[in-house]
C-alpha cells in the first residue's frame, strides 16, 4: 500500500500506538462500523508516515527546508478557533493544510492541480458518509475536503494526538496523553509533515489546534519563531459544547456513549489545559515569546475589527482581496449560533465547583462569565 516498510529512525510512536490499540480493544465499546473506522484511523497515518519517510529519503533536500513564522491558533476548543482559522485561511498570503492533503499527502500536492486533485472528491465523499451515519455532525463541526485541517490530524502519525481521545472513549490513552506522554517527537513529526507538503505547494503556514494550548513549550521548542494566537471564552460553555461534540463524534463508532462520560473527560482536560497554559506562558520556555490574545466575545461582536487588530499585532496588513474573501466566506458560512445542541445540565457537572477551578484563568485574561446554555 505504501511501497515501503521504513518508518524512519525514531520509533517513539510505537508507545502511543500500543496504548491506542489496547484502548480500542478494551475500552472504546466499538460497534461493527466503529471497528472498521478505527482500523482506517490507524492505517491511514501509518501509510502516510511510510510514504513521507520514503519521499524524504529519495529527496533529502526536503529536510533542509525552512518553516518561517508559522501562525498557530490555539486556545480551548469551541472558542471560535475554527471560524477564525477558516477566515484567515481566505488570505491568499497564508497556507493552511487542507483536509484532503493531510489525509492523503502522497503523491505531493501540486499548485497546478491543487483545486482539482481527485483526492479532493474522495475525501469529501468520506466526510459526507460520516454525516449519513450521524446526521447533524457537520452542522456541529463543519468539515470539508477543502477546509483547513487541524494539527491533531497531522500528529496522529506519531499516535500522540488528542484526535483519538476525542473520537473514541479511551480513558487510559487520554490520561497518558494528558500527563505522561512526551509530545516533542510529535512536534518533530509535525515539522516533517509540513516540510513534505510545502515541497509541493509552498507558503506561510496557518495552523490550528486547541491541543497546542497543552504543549506550548514543545511547540515553541520546535518552532521558535512561531506566531501564536490564543482564543478565550468562558470555560463552562466550552466544556458543555465540547462534551456534546465529543458525544456526537463517538456515536460514529460506538452505540454506547454518554454526554456525562464525555463531560468528565472534557472538564479534566480543559482545567488542566488552562492551568498548564498559564504556567507555560510564565515559564522560561516562553520568555519573550509574544502571544496575541483574542476574546471570543469581541470576535462574535465584530469579527473584522478583531481580525484587523490581530493582523496589526502580527505585523501583517489585511489586504482588500483577503478581506473580500473573508467576507464572502462568512456570508456563505454564517453558523447557527449553536442552537439547542447542548446545555450545561447535560454535563452532570457542578457549575459552582468548575467555576472555582477556572476562576484564576478568567481573572488573568479578563474572560467574562457567560450565561450557561
Amino acid at each position: 500500500m505504501a511501497g515501503s516498510d521504513d518508518f524512519g529512525g525514531d520509533d517513539s510512536w510505537r508507545e502511543g500506538l500500543n496504548l491506542l490499540c489496547d484502548g480500542l480493544a478494551t475500552e472504546a465499546r466499538l460497534n461493527d462500523i466503529g471497528v472498521e473506522i478505527a482500523v482506517l484511523d490507524i492505517i491511514r497515518p501509518m501509510v502516510s508516515r511510510l510514504q513521507i519517510t520514503k519521499w524524504r529519503k529519495e529527496n533529502p533536500a526536503v529536510a533542509a527546508q525552512q518553516i518561517s513564522r508559522p501562525i498557530f491558533i490555539v486556545g480551548q476548543p469551541r472558542t471560535g478557533t475554527t471560524i477564525l482559522f477558516d477566515l484567515l485561511a481566505q488570505d491568499p498570503e497564508l497556507r493552511p493544510p487542507l483536509t484532503w492533503e493531510v489525509d492523503n499527502p502522497h503523491p505531493l500536492p501540486r499548485s497546478e492541480t491543487y483545486a482539482t486533485d481527485p483526492r479532493i472528491a474522495e475525501t469529501q465523499a468520506s466526510i459526507e458518509m460520516s454525516e449519513q451515519i450521524v446526521p447533524g455532525l457537520l452542522a456541529f463541526h463543519p468539515m470539508g475536503a477543502l477546509h483547513g485541517q487541524e494539527c491533531v490530524r497531522i500528529t496522529a502519525g506519531q499516535f500522540c494526538s488528542m484526535i483519538f481521545s476525542v473520537q473514541y472513549r479511551l480513558p487510559t490513552y487520554y490520561r497518558w496523553l494528558l500527563y505522561d506522554a512526551d509530545h516533542r517527537p510529535a512536534y518533530r513529526y509535525h515539522r516533517t509533515f509540513l516540510q513534505h507538503l510545502q515541497s509541493g505547494v509552498p507558503g506561510q503556514w496557518l495552523l490550528k489546534s486547541p491541543a497546542h494550548l497543552w504543549q506550548l513549550d514543545a511547540l515553541v521548542a520546535e518552532y521558535p519563531d512561531a506566531l501564536i494566537v490564543q482564543n478565550h471564552r468562558d470555560p463552562l460553555n466550552v466544556i458543555s459544547s465540547i462534551s456534546a461534540l465529543t458525544h456526537h463524534l463517538r456515536r460514529l463508532a460506538s452505540d454506547d456513549s454518554s454526554i456525562t462520560d464525555c463531560a468528565g473527560q472534557s472538564c479534566e482536560e480543559i482545567v488542566v489545559g488552562l492551568e498548564r497554559g498559564m504556567k507555560l506562558r510564565d515559564s522560561e520556555a516562553l520568555a519573550g515569546h509574544r502571544i496575541v490574545d483574542v476574546q471570543f466575545a469581541d470576535f462574535v461582536r465584530d469579527p473584522f475589527a478583531t481580525i484587523r487588530a490581530l493582523y496589526a499585532e502580527l505585523g501583517r496588513e489585511l489586504s482588500p482581496v483577503a478581506e473580500q474573501n473573508m467576507r464572502a466566506f462568512l456570508a456563505a458560512h454564517p453558523g447557527d449560533g449553536g442552537g439547542g445542541r447542548y446545555t450545561w445540565d447535560d454535563t452532570g457537572l457542578d457549575a459552582g465547583a468548575v467555576r472555582e477551578q477556572v476562576r484564576e484563568y478568567q481573572q488573568r485574561f479578563g474572560v467574562p462569565d457567560e450565561p450557561l446554555k
